[in-house]
């Protein structure tokens, strides 16, 4: 009973003294006490954990001589029967901030049940470090959830499910209790549908392909040139088949790559879309494939694919749930790419009418030209700071979507005050 009192009081007076000093710091040197952060992917058949440790506390656990042996000795989780799963640890690897002085091990554990057992519900045995360090405590998440709609790519926030460390009152680590709700298709599929939608939106060089070959689908060339204008109705189906063509190119691309699970290496894929847009480019400048727009789209629309395919194969999903998910996924991508088409086509149709007309075409190819010419170039292997601001200027693309609304709306209401005084 003494032992006890004495240990429970050196584990108290343990906490206290690096609180009391953190108080008592200046502002300047106050910092919060390293802590480990467990994030979990949960899959069909198995969890994922990437773990986040100090690696100053790692050490004072002795995990550093063999850290993978340590790792899976200090991992048990079990299912609701009591049963064990089994425990793989992947691959490792230390990070530092950005002044190198705290560093951290970021690890991958793959915790599997046996055949049938339910990944929703399990009991997590861990005391990585807090069996040696009794101020450490590890901060545990549940990052991605396909079947609760949770998807790390949709920029959603992890959603804490628990914290591990030791117990004062009897000197052990409780194990965490991870109890999930049941999770659906449906709402796997929601997601799915939402993250398309925000790729094609997030994703730059997918928009601005699109709208650069559509800026001059308005156009008659002549002569090498774009010199007329075509009917609005001409223009309008000339707009209709580019954009079908770029959807049934990635599409079928998307599907392929998904579904065999190619893996594509990600640079030539990235580079191809940089020419395209590129080639795009200069064909609003100069025609050199009039009335070829939808082939061109569909051949291009091939490589944008597969860069789509890039963002599911990240979430090793099973068969049925890929199939799915490439369904949700695509047609996320489709309304939003249907929604810009709506927006932006009743300005490309009116403004290709007026004097401004060629000015606003060459302005916007030549700035789309330079950015494409910057992404290929740091896409080949060589950084430039046209591509990084081309980056920077990329994640503001609602400012953009809202101008060109605005003009779209101007321009609907120049029609029809024009039509208004002829019929007067």
């Amino acid at each position: 009973m003494i032992r006890n009192r004495i240990l429970r009081l050196l584990a108290g007076i343990a906490v206290a003294v690096p609180a009391a000093l953190l108080l008592g710091a200046s502002p300047a040197a106050a910092h919060p006490m390293p802590h480990s952060v467990v994030l979990l992917d949960v899959h069909e058949t198995s969890v994922t954990a990437h773990l986040q440790i100090p690696l100053s506390e790692l050490s004072l656990a002795g995990g550093l001589t063999d850290t993978a042996s340590y790792l899976a000795a200090h991992i048990k989780p079990t299912g609701t029967d009591g049963a064990a799963w089994t425990v793989e640890v992947g691959d490792t690897a230390v990070t530092s901030d950005s002044t190198g002085a705290y560093q951290e091990l970021d690890a991958d554990v793959t915790l599997s049940p046996p055949a049938g057992g339910d990944v929703r519900h399990f009991t997590l045995a861990y005391d990585v470090v807090v069996h040696q360090v009794v101020t450490h405590t590890a901060l545990v998440s549940v990052r991605e959830d396909w079947a609760a709609g949770q998807l790390a790519e949709n920029g959603g926030e992890a959603v804490q499910v628990g914290t591990i460390g030791i117990d004062n009152r009897t000197l052990t680590v409780p194990p965490l209790t991870v109890d999930l709700d049941g999770g659906s298709a449906w709402s796997g599929f929601v997601a799915m549908a939402e993250l398309g939608g925000r790729h094609i939106l997030e994703g730059t060089d997918h928009l601005l392909f699109l709208l650069i070959l559509l800026l001059p689908a308005p156009l008659l060339a002549r002569g090498g040139r774009w010199r007329a204008v075509s009917e609005p109705r001409t223009a309008i189906k000339h707009i209709c088949r580019t954009t079908v063509a770029f959807t049934i190119g990635h599409s079928a691309a998307l599907a392929v790559t998904a579904l065999t699970r190619l893996d594509v290496p990600a640079w030539p894929v990235e580079a191809f879309i940089a020419l395209s847009i590129l080639v795009g480019a200069v064909h609003a400048i100069r025609p050199i494939f009039p009335g070829r727009e939808a082939s061109v789209a569909a051949l291009f629309g091939l490589g944008h694919g597969m860069a789509f395919s890039f963002t599911l194969a990240e979430m090793q999903l099973s068969t049925g749930r890929l199939v799915l998910s490439l369904f949700g996924f695509n047609l996320g991508i489709e309304l939003v790419q249907l929604i810009i088409v709506a927006l932006t086509l009743p300005a490309l149709v009116v403004i290709a009418g007026t004097r401004f007309g060629p000015a606003v075409r060459v302005t916007g190819a030549i700035l789309t030209g330079v950015a494409a010419t910057g992404w290929l170039a740091d896409r080949l292997g060589l950084p430039n700071p046209v591509a990084t601001v081309a980056d920077i200027l990329g994640t503001h693309t609602t400012p953009t979507l809202a101008a060109v609304t605005i003009v779209s709306a101007v321009a609907l209401g120049a029609v029809y005050t024009s039509s208004r005084r002829a019929a007067a």
